[in-house]
């Protein structure tokens, strides 16, 4: 924590500025050596040490040993404590030439710093107190964002609503493992300080209940965070790269009257209600008359096995064939939309073919892959039929990650064990116990108690420079 450490903040790349990023107790003096100002008054105002914090400073980065000018920069100085490390803070704004930006990165380590490792400085903001293990991953999910609520999640989270969720949840725990701790201490008193039923009451209205509302968000925030993977399926020539192309707004995919055109799954991405969706056209399903279809039908089955939900295209013009009936035998295990395409082909309004009981009546649609009726309708349904209507309301919503979740999980058990052991008339000191491993697992939700292989899984997921 002693070392000055810097990195490139920017992606790689040409562009019209790039950022390098200083961060540490020689970060200052570094930039004093680097920096020349573009006016004299300013050049002696930031002469030494004396640079004022959180302003913008125009000029020059010079290398000390030639007196080059490397690039014409902004920068900006931000001393401890008000800096996102808690740490003085150096960021050079310099043009977006990657030789430039490599050269000023090469003289601010020649002159004291070192390369950052991914994840850094985000590392040094945790270990410094100024954010906790939730906002960190708030940070990594914040980088990553997908989509415009995928965005607005992580920087409700980064601000601190997951952990307030957590410390409330907490703070009940706390006081209930003090009741229960009173009442060991002071048994002659027990009736007074500890009341079972109340106490029951408690941990399932304050802890088991907030809990599980947690984890159900999960299942939202999942989707939101990482996108809903959707299959393309049915038949050949039934219209499933004509869909995809709609659906995309543009030619992905070749279309022709051969049946069989598709031979691989062709993958593409849109986002609908704000939520990014993979899309794969796949080849159609049949007896196959080669070597090379009997292959892409088995790569149609494997990415129908991977898939969160599967558009089942049929035509709605023709009876239900015994290919149909196949392949819903294969795919019936999956969330699946029955979509009946070719509508323009019917005159008045379509009268779907009838359907089995054990299909999903409820999500059927009726479509038009060539002018596009019904694909508004189909869109819904995607989303209602992935996740529901819950995560339509998603935006602001707390949403736990995976090793969150994983965590409020074992949270819920140790709860439902004190509230057995209360039934039960067990001791006291097991519901201490219980009470106490709660406490225990929202503080490594924390990170005030968590493992170093966990930090160090959770920060190997940054970039270098952030």
């Amino acid at each position: 924590m002693n070392a000055t450490i810097a990195a490139i903040a920017s992606p790689a790349g040409t562009g019209g500025i790039s950022i390098i990023k200083i961060s540490g107790p020689q970060a200052i003096s570094i930039a004093s050596i680097l920096f020349r100002s573009g006016s004299a008054a300013a050049a002696h105002a930031a002469s030494g040490s004396g640079f004022q914090s959180h302003h913008l400073n125009y000029g020059y980065i010079v290398d000390p040993a030639s007196s080059q000018t490397v690039d014409e920069v902004l920068l900006s100085v931000m001393k401890a404590p008000q800096t996102y490390t808690r740490e003085d803070v150096v960021e050079i704004n310099s043009h977006g030439s990657p030789a430039a930006v490599q050269a000023i990165l090469e003289l601010v380590l020649r002159n004291g710093a070192r390369l950052a490792e991914p994840g850094e400085f985000t590392r040094r903001a945790f270990l410094n107190g100024r954010i906790d293990l939730t906002q960190v991953e708030a940070v990594s999910d914040l980088i990553n964002a997908r989509s415009a609520r995928a965005l607005e999640i992580s920087a409700a989270q980064m601000k601190g609503a997951l952990r307030h969720e957590i410390l409330s949840v907490r703070s009940r725990c706390v006081e209930l493992l003090a009741r229960v701790e009173a009442a060991i201490d002071f048994p002659e008193d027990v009736d007074e300080t500890l009341d079972g039923q109340a106490l029951r009451r408690e941990l399932r209205m304050g802890v088991i209940e907030p809990v599980r509302r947690l984890l159900r968000m999960y299942v939202d925030g999942r989707v939101i965070r990482e996108g809903l993977t959707v299959a393309i399926v049915g038949r050949a020539n039934v219209g499933k790269s004509s869909l995809m192309n709609r659906l995309l707004g543009r030619e992905r995919t070749i279309v022709t009257p051969i049946p069989g055109t598709t031979r691989d799954a062709v993958e593409d991405v849109l986002v609908i209600q704000g939520v990014p969706v993979s899309l794969w056209d796949t080849a159609g399903l049949q007896v196959p008359g080669n070597p090379i279809e009997s292959i892409g039908m088995q790569k149609t089955l494997e990415r129908a096995e991977q898939a969160d939900l599967i558009l089942f295209v049929m035509e709605v013009h023709k009876p239900l064939s015994e290919d149909d009936f196949r392949i819903f035998n294969r795919i019936r295990s999956k969330p699946v939309v029955l979509v009946f395409n070719k509508i323009d082909l019917i005159a008045g309004a379509p009268v779907e073919p009838k359907l089995p009981a054990d299909w999903p009546h409820d999500r059927r649609v009726a479509i038009s892959a060539l002018n596009g009726l019904g694909l508004e309708e189909l869109r819904t349904m995607i989303t209602q039929s992935a996740w529901g209507e819950s995560a339509l309301d998603g935006a602001g919503k707390i949403m736990p990650n995976l090793r969150q979740k994983k965590i409020l999980e074992r949270c819920v058990e140790a709860s439902e064990a004190a509230v057995s052991c209360l039934d039960n008339g067990g001791a006291h000191e097991l519901v201490a116990i219980h009470l106490k491993e709660n406490v225990d697992l929202l503080d490594e939700i924390l990170g005030s108690r968590v493992k170093t292989d966990i930090l160090e899984s959770i920060f190997s997921r940054f970039c270098i420079g952030k």
